[in-house]
């Protein structure tokens, strides 16, 4: 897994290149935490990510926590077919701000 980051004013994006699993979840989660300390708008850009697992959607989770706590946005962006899937079966989709 590969991320980007890019800023504009307030709003920080992270592009994800790759798998969101086991292996790569706890690498996205350091720097999504970190992102909320820089910027008060998260852009998570997942056009890149065909796969996301149970890890993955606590990273999710976690972003979403943060984003509340901080009263900060936290948005997805370009989420595939297959991730978005997966975010609705676990019912993620109700409380996650998803954007084309």
């Amino acid at each position: 897994m590969e991320i980007t980051e890019s800023r504009q004013g307030e709003e920080l994006t992270l592009k994800v290149e790759g798998r969101i699993d086991t292996n790569t979840s706890r690498q996205l989660q350091e720097r999504l935490l970190l992102a909320f300390q820089k910027a008060g708008e998260i852009v998570l850009d997942l056009g890149g990510t065909d796969y996301i697992s149970s890890a993955g959607l606590r990273v999710l989770l976690i972003g979403a926590k943060t984003a509340k706590a901080k009263q900060a946005g936290f948005v997805l962006l370009h989420v595939q077919d297959r991730v978005k899937g997966v975010i609705q079966m676990s019912g993620f989709h109700q409380f996650l701000d998803i954007r084309q």
